[in-house]
C-alpha cells in the first residue's frame, strides 16, 4: 500500500480507501450501541424510549462488543463511527469506546449532546476521539424541543457543547433539515461561526426501520431543500462538482449492474444494537448476525454475497446520470418502497430539481415524470425558474404543487413484522 510521507487527512484518506477496495478491507464502520434515546424526535429512523427493556435486553453485551473489536483490528478497519439511538444513553459505552481507543481506531463519536457531563468530558480529554459529532435541532429553545418533544432537551444540549468546548474536544455541529426547523437552519449556521465550529445540515429524511413512515411528514418539500441549497454557494459547488463526477459511472446500455454502487460491503460495513452486521445503517434486509458467527465470516462470505448483487431489472435510475444528486440507493427503496430497486419519487423529483435550478445538465434515461416530455417536467422547470428569480411570490407559489408520493406500494405505510425489533434480533 502507498504510504504518505505528507500530506493532508483528506489525502490519506483517499489513498487508503481507494486502495483497499480490491482487497474488499473493511476499514470503515458504523457501529450503532443502542436505538434508546433520551429524545422522542419526530423526524428520527430509529429511535427507542430509554426504559425500553427489550431493546436493552437483545443489545450487544461489553463482552461481545469487545470481541468484535478484535475481530475488526485484525481485519484491518481503521475508523469507526459510534452511534444510536444515543451512545450515552448505555452506561457502559466509556467502557467499550476506551477498548476501541486503546485497540488504535479513529473513532467518532455521534451524540445529540444532552446526557454529556463533566465527567464524560473530562473522560473524552483524557481519552481524545477523531471526531464529536453534535446534532443541533434548532436555534431556539421553542424550535428544538418542538422538534425533540422532550422539555428541557435544549438546555442540556447546549450545555453539553458548552462542556466539551470548554475542554477544547473536536467538536462539529450539524443539523437535519425539517419542516420544523427549516426557518432556523441559518441561524443554527450562525451560532457554530460564533462558537467557532464546522456546521452541516443535511434534509435526508426517511422512514423509520420499523417501517413507519412518521418521520415523512416532517420531511421538506423538493423545493424547500433547493432553497436551502442556494442560500450556501460552497453547497451549490459541491453540487455540481459531485453531478460531474458521478456523470461518467453510468453503466454502458445493456450491462446489468451491480445492486449497489456505494463503498458498503467493499470498504464499509454496519453494526446495529442487537449485533446484525449489514450493507449499511439504513439496509437490513441482509444482516448477518454476530453473535452466531464471527466478523470475518460475516464481512469474507455473507457481506460479499451481498454486494454482488445485481439488479434484477433496468429502471429510470440504472442510465440516470443524476444520481449524485439524489442519494438514491437500494436501502432508500427498502425503506419507502419496500423494494431496494424501485425508485423514489421524492428523491427523483429533488435531483432533478437541483439540476434544473443549478443549470446540470439532464441526460435522457427513460421513462421519467421530470424529464423533457414528462408530465410533471413543466412543474419542476417552473420551480427551478422561480428558485433562481429569488421571487418570494413565485416562490411561495411552489408550496400550491402537489406532494410526490412513492412510485410502489411499500410497508411504509405502518409497521411489518419482517421490520420489527424481534425479527431484527434473531
Amino acid at each position: 500500500m502507498q504510504v504518505l510521507d505528507s500530506g493532508t487527512y483528506s489525502e490519506f484518506s483517499h489513498v487508503i480507501h481507494t486502495e483497499v477496495n480490491a482487497a474488499r478491507i473493511p476499514v470503515n464502520g458504523t457501529i450503532e450501541v443502542t436505538n434508546r434515546c433520551p429524545l422522542n424526535c419526530s423526524h428520527c429512523y430509529n429511535n427507542l424510549p430509554m426504559a425500553d427493556a427489550t431493546a436493552r435486553r437483545y443489545e450487544l453485551s461489553t463482552e461481545d462488543h469487545y470481541r468484535v473489536l478484535d475481530e475488526l483490528s485484525e481485519m484491518g478497519c481503521l475508523w469507526l463511527l459510534y452511534s444510536g439511538g444515543e451512545i450515552f444513553a448505555r452506561r457502559d459505552f466509556l467502557d467499550i469506546y476506551t477498548y476501541a481507543k486503546k485497540k488504535g481506531f479513529l473513532i467518532t463519536l455521534f451524540t445529540n449532546g444532552t446526557l454529556i457531563t463533566e465527567e464524560i468530558a473530562d473522560y473524552l480529554v483524557q481519552w481524545m476521539p477523531f471526531a464529536i459529532e453534535i446534532t443541533l435541532y434548532g436555534a431556539t429553545r421553542e424550535t428544538y424541543e418542538a422538534l425533540t418533544r422532550i422539555p428541557g432537551s435544549y438546555d442540556h444540549c447546549m450545555r453539553g457543547i458548552r462542556l466539551l468546548l470548554e475542554r477544547g474536544l473536536p467538536l462539529k455541529l450539524k443539523t437535519v433539515a425539517v419542516s420544523i426547523n427549516r426557518h432556523e437552519i441559518q441561524a443554527m449556521r450562525q451560532i457554530a461561526d460564533d462558537l467557532g465550529v464546522e456546521f452541516k445540515f443535511d434534509g435526508m429524511i426517511n422512514p423509520r426501520i420499523d417501517c413507519s413512515s412518521s418521520p415523512l411528514a416532517v420531511r421538506l418539500a423538493p423545493h424547500e431543500l433547493v432553497e436551502l441549497d442556494m442560500h450556501d454557494s460552497q453547497r451549490v459547488a459541491e453540487w455540481r462538482r459531485v453531478a460531474s463526477e458521478l456523470e461518467s459511472e453510468v453503466p454502458p446500455e445493456g450491462e446489468t449492474p451491480q445492486l449497489y454502487d456505494c463503498g458498503g460491503g467493499v470498504n464499509s460495513f454496519a453494526i446495529d444494537p442487537y449485533g446484525n452486521l449489514t450493507i449499511c445503517v439504513l439496509s437490513h434486509i441482509d444482516r448477518y448476525n454476530l453473535r452466531s458467527g464471527s466478523v470475518r465470516d460475516g464481512w469474507e462470505h455473507f457481506m460479499a454475497t451481498v454486494r454482488d448483487k445485481r439488479a434484477t431489472r433496468p429502471t429510470k435510475c440504472t442510465a440516470c446520470a443524476l444520481k449524485g444528486l439524489c442519494g438514491m440507493c437500494p436501502a432508500n427503496g427498502e425503506l419507502e418502497n419496500g423494494d431496494p430497486e424501485a425508485p423514489v419519487e421524492f428523491l427523483c423529483h429533488t435531483a432533478h430539481l437541483r439540476a434544473m435550478t443549478f443549470g446540470i445538465a439532464v441526460r435522457p434515461h427513460g421513462a421519467c415524470a421530470y424529464c423533457e416530455g414528462g408530465h410533471s417536467h413543466e412543474a419542476v422547470r417552473d420551480a427551478a425558474a422561480a428558485l433562481r428569480s429569488g421571487s418570494a411570490e413565485r416562490i411561495a407559489a411552489i408550496e400550491a404543487m402537489p406532494a410526490v408520493a412513492s412510485s410502489a406500494p411499500g410497508c411504509s405505510s405502518g409497521g411489518c413484522t419482517s421490520c420489527s425489533l424481534a425479527s431484527q434480533v434473531r
